[in-house]
């Protein structure tokens, strides 16, 4: 399963900026799908997932800020950021659980920078 991420940028505080990843690959059914980020010095953390029935997961972070979305295959999914802070900046990885080759994995993509500044 390959991941493809896009939409990182830089934004003010208070702006917006909407992530988008694409899953491809042969014969995978995804079970979660989301992201996570990690900030300079930090550990990479949970930001939003979405399982395959539509259960959505926030970090208490971006809670009432973030909304996580995707089309009904889970295969391309997307994160709505909105009053975008500078402790939001970090970069964003998308990261799926799927089922492939009868065997379930965690599957990561290339990451996208959003960097939070005035």
């Amino acid at each position: 399963v390959q991941l493809q991420a896009s939409g990182g940028g830089l934004v003010q505080p208070g702006g917006s900026l909407r992530l988008s990843c694409a899953a491809s690959g042969r014969m995978f059914i995804i079970n979660r799908i989301g992201w996570y980020r990690q900030a300079p010095g930090k550990q990479r953390e949970l930001v939003a997932t979405i399982t395959s029935s539509g259960s959505t997961n926030y970090a208490d972070s971006v809670k009432g800020r973030f909304t996580i979305s995707s089309d009904s295959t889970r295969t391309t999914v997307y994160l709505q950021m909105n009053s975008l802070k500078p402790e939001d900046t970090a970069v964003f990885y998308c990261f799926a659980n799927a089922w492939s080759s009868s065997r379930r994995s965690d599957y990561w993509g290339q990451g996208t920078q959003v960097t939070v500044s005035s």
